[in-house]
């Protein structure tokens, strides 16, 4: 997940709903499917290869948008040739698609990590899940790329919402395990619910912050607070 968009939809607090899809970020709930998205296979060096592609693509978007972003800049930024990038990619739009799954996919599996990592206490696996999957990106736009938000939802809509309800569902098995459904029994929440509160709470976080670190400063204390009925246990 980057930055929350004016276009994008809210809930009635203001802040963005789970549901509305951000530029490169991982967002939305209540999309067709959980299952995880094809990827194209590839193996030894040119997976290697393909993956420092689509990096270097990723930081070419970030700086210039969608429409400002050239074939030739992503070449130049990936040490190709203008002909290899596009032995690989036939357009910018197939392009702009691998480069959201592939930071989708890395964001996802670094936030599954930092939850699954029980050497930790609980609020801090939910701060580095949170970090990984909203945070990632905060600061990193360029000027004038506000055209992202447009070419994310005409593009990979369906594949950001499909991303965001799994996220979604992995925050809400997190709640059953770690004990915080529990906690909150007597508010009649649900697990979903609770990670929904928690996921919108980081979004607003996140179109507040000027920087990754700003964002972890503010969604840790909010972490704090949330996990206040485990007592000794977050």
């Amino acid at each position: 997940m980057l930055r929350h968009h004016p276009g994008a939809p809210s809930g009635p607090t203001g802040v963005p709903r789970a549901g509305a899809p951000g530029a490169l970020e991982g967002v939305g709930v209540g999309a067709e499917s959980s299952s995880p998205p094809p990827v194209l296979a590839a193996s030894g060096d040119e997976s290697a290869r393909r993956r420092q592609l689509l990096d270097a693509a990723l930081g070419v978007f970030l700086k210039f948008g969608f429409r400002k972003t050239s074939m030739d800049e992503v070449a130049r930024a990936a040490n190709v040739s203008r002909q290899g990038l596009y032995l690989h990619f036939a357009k910018k739009e197939a392009l702009f698609r691998a480069v959201v799954q592939h930071a989708l996919e890395g964001a996802f599996r670094a936030a599954e990590e930092r939850l699954a990592d029980d050497a930790l206490p609980i609020r801090e696996r939910l701060v580095g899940a949170f970090d990984e999957w909203v945070g990632r990106h905060v600061g990193m736009l360029g000027a004038g790329v506000s055209d992202l938000g447009e070419a994310t939802h005409a593009l990979v809509g369906p594949l950001m919402r499909q991303y965001g309800e799994r996220f979604v569902e992995l925050l809400a098995k997190f709640m059953r395990s770690s004990g915080l459904l529990a906690a909150y029994k007597p508010a009649g929440l649900t697990a979903r619910q609770l990670a929904e509160t928690l996921y919108a709470t980081a979004r607003g976080f996140k179109s507040d912050s000027a920087t990754r670190a700003d964002f972890g400063d503010s969604i840790g204390k909010a972490v704090r607070a949330f996990c206040l009925p485990l007592g000794g246990r977050g």
